[in-house]
């Protein structure tokens, strides 16, 4: 073991993480592996004997972040006198060895396929030798595969599955993540009772496509087994599901959401385009009237549903009047979120190589005026919400001392908050919406 981990020291290790809540759930699984082996995990990088960037690297501004945050972490005073800097994640996968050859402030690379090994590679870098005293002798792989409660927050992600089949012509994720595969119920399971343990309160199940959990299978299953299954298990866990797809609402989920009372009615569905070329262009599927059909059919089985979609403007090929008909589509205020992207042009991608780029600037433009038209859409259905009853999940308090939380159709970091004037953080008050500003509400 390396001198400077002698005796009961024992070696502290600390993460940034970057990107969406599907790196969050990565993070907080190596930070189990790493618990598990006997490391001790800290929140401050500048304290810590060795530290992970986990990397995001979807769009190039994405990786354009992730290599800022790699930098700022290797100019660290602790960085700089020798403790390790692992870079993680999406980044390694997507650039490989050419990473390698460009940063070489990192003492090591781990690519999404082998963050499992996480624990192996830290100790390698610190130079220490496993298991460390402090190690888990009766822990499996599965076993607190949580990690324990990452932050002070009742919410938790769990991911149910990894990497994508579509192959949608703007998209890195098959080549980042690898070909779609569904986690096992039994890891699935043990994830939210480890959350469930540690007094969390929502679970988000996430995946770059949750809707087809379970097909892969020897015996298939199917997301409408896997949410009631675990509404029944963890009656008082919020369970809320993100990135389905179209083709993944089906009649059977749309019959577990509306059964369970703690399945939030809750369909973030991303549809990027209406136009059918366009669509056909990002190898997608659907149409306008396709997509109004599906909205008309989950409210018919869950007329409480709160609706989220995104969008992409810009594409190649997206004409003007192409791009109004899909402002069009949104000022038909059909949804109570709308997240908005400017096409990002990849390299490696099919897209990449289309014809009828559009120019950075007019994408730009065209992404700001297709928010404001959200903006303008949305906020009338959130003033709608005055008068409602609702339960919301108290998450904290402000530093001025404001209590917030979220109701059921608020999930976490990206649709605003509920205000309170009681309540601690973990509990499930009830209040009466009596304000709305944007996207946040006021309960009372």
């Amino acid at each position: 073991m390396d001198a400077n981990f002698e005796g009961a020291r024992t070696p502290a290790v600390a993460f940034v993480t970057l990107g969406c809540a599907k790196n969050e759930a990565d993070t907080a699984r190596m930070r189990a592996r790493l618990a598990e082996a006997g490391f001790a995990l800290i929140d401050d990088p500048a304290r810590a004997d060795a530290v992970v960037v986990n990397t995001c690297s979807f769009i190039q501004s994405a990786t354009e972040e992730s290599i800022e945050a790699v930098f700022d972490a290797a100019g660290l005073p602790n960085v700089e006198a020798g403790a390790p800097l692992v870079v993680a994640g999406c980044m390694p996968a997507r650039y490989g060895d050419e990473l390698a050859d460009e940063l070489v402030e990192a003492r090591a690379f781990l690519p999404c396929s082998r963050e499992d090994d996480v624990a192996a590679v830290m100790a390698e870098a610190l130079g220490v030798e496993l298991p460390l005293p402090g190690a888990c002798a009766v822990c499996g792989p599965s076993d607190n595969a949580a990690g324990g409660p990452q932050t002070a927050l009742p919410y938790a992600y769990v991911k149910i599955s990894d990497g994508c089949d579509r192959f949608c012509s703007y998209c890195t994720i098959p080549f980042i993540r690898g070909r779609y595969r569904s986690f096992p119920l039994e890891r699935v399971r043990a994830e939210v009772a480890a959350h469930a343990a540690a007094g969390v309160r929502e679970v988000v199940l996430i995946a770059q496509d949750t809707g087809r959990w379970g097909e892969d299978f020897e015996e298939p299953s199917t997301l409408a087994e896997l949410v009631s299954t675990l509404a029944e298990e963890f009656p008082d866990v919020w369970l809320r599901v993100m990135y389905l797809q179209p083709e993944g609402v089906t009649d059977d989920y749309l019959e577990a959401v509306a059964a369970h009372g703690n399945v939030c009615p809750y369909f973030d569905i991303p549809l990027q385009h209406v136009d059918e070329g366009v669509l056909r262009a990002m190898n997608r599927t659907g149409s306008r009237a396709e997509f109004e059909e599906l909205i008309e059919r989950i409210l018919s089985r869950v007329p409480d549903a709160t609706l989220r979609t995104t969008l992409i403007a810009g594409f190649p090929g997206e004409t003007e009047e192409l791009f109004e008909e899909l402002v069009d589509f949104v000022e038909e205020g059909l949804f109570d979120y709308v997240g908005v992207f400017p096409y990002s042009r990849e390299e490696g991608t099919r897209a990449a190589r289309l014809d009828g780029q559009v120019d950075e600037d007019e994408k730009a433009e065209r992404a700001q005026r297709l928010r404001d038209a959200a903006d303008a859409a949305s906020v009338p259905r959130i003033a709608a919400r005055v008068g409602c009853e609702m339960d919301v999940l108290v998450e904290g308090a402000e530093e001025d001392g404001q209590l917030y939380g979220r109701a059921m159709c608020q999930a976490p970091e990206v649709d605003g908050v509920t205000y309170l004037a009681a309540g601690e953080p973990g509990e499930v008050v009830r209040v009466r919406i009596a304000d709305t500003l944007l996207y946040e509400m006021e309960g009372e």
